[in-house]
């Protein structure tokens, strides 16, 4: 394992901090996870030519063949006195659709009533201090590997279109993260647009010329999420 300082050296080159200091899952002590960690290598890909995320953490570089079905928490926000509820129902199907289609893993959904009930709270950003069984609940109930936690930052619905993301994919055995990403795609910065609009070139939706695809891209919330979804999930770990 890389010395602490060597670590230490690879995080920073992160753009800005995407975690709060504190931020602990259960009673594990993730930060030891930090250690030797590295980036993994992004595929070449249309997102690249673009625009893309960077402010992404992934250790080990390539997912292991353990690691075969990841349980899917419901979308959660922080504020709710913001458009980020409705954003957060909106978007919820389209990011566990862009996950399956990675096709790294079995994703399956946990529901938010289920949840509620054996934890207390219908959706978890990953930020709070989780019960102490919280990954046993997981494993035994979805027979899952990894769980990903999934927040949405930041959802507006009308052009400029903007959304944000913040995503955690942890070991339930261990609460080690496995991989991390943050990122906010706003509409109005050209080299997003061009992105999602490259982006809806190839989606075969409502047989639509490519003008209109260009229009709906920058201008359909669940279309821009899907593009935005697809983009941050193109930066986890190859299989």
């Amino acid at each position: 394992m890389n010395s602490s300082a060597k670590s230490a050296s690879k995080l920073g080159r992160w753009r800005k901090t995407v975690w709060r200091a504190g931020w602990t899952i259960g009673f594990f002590a993730i930060s030891g996870s930090f250690v030797g960690c590295q980036f993994s290598p992004l595929q070449t890909s249309l997102f690249q030519r673009d625009f893309r995320p960077d402010n992404v953490y992934a250790y080990p570089p390539k997912l292991s063949l353990e690691l075969q079905r990841v349980a899917v928490l419901p979308l959660a926000a922080e504020i709710t006195s913001s458009d980020l509820p409705e954003g957060c129902e909106a978007l919820s199907p389209i990011l566990l659709e862009q996950l399956m289609k990675t096709k790294k893993f079995e994703a399956v959904a946990v529901a938010a009533d289920q949840l509620r009930s054996r934890t207390g709270r219908a959706a978890w950003t990953g930020t709070e201090n989780l019960p102490a069984n919280f990954f046993a609940f997981l494993r035994r109930e979805y027979g899952c590997d990894a769980v990903l936690f999934a927040e949405l930052t930041t959802y507006h619905a009308y052009a400029p279109l903007a959304v944000g993301w913040r995503l955690k994919l942890v070991d339930t055995r261990t609460g080690q993260i496995i991989w991390a990403a943050e990122e906010q795609f706003d509409a109005a910065r050209p080299a997003v647009a061009q992105a999602a609009r490259q982006f809806a070139q190839h989606q075969p939706f409502f047989q639509m010329a490519g003008d209109e695809k260009n229009w709906v891209a920058l201008n359909s919330p669940r279309q821009f999420g899907r593009y935005s979804a697809a983009a941050l999930l193109e930066t986890l770990p190859e299989r």
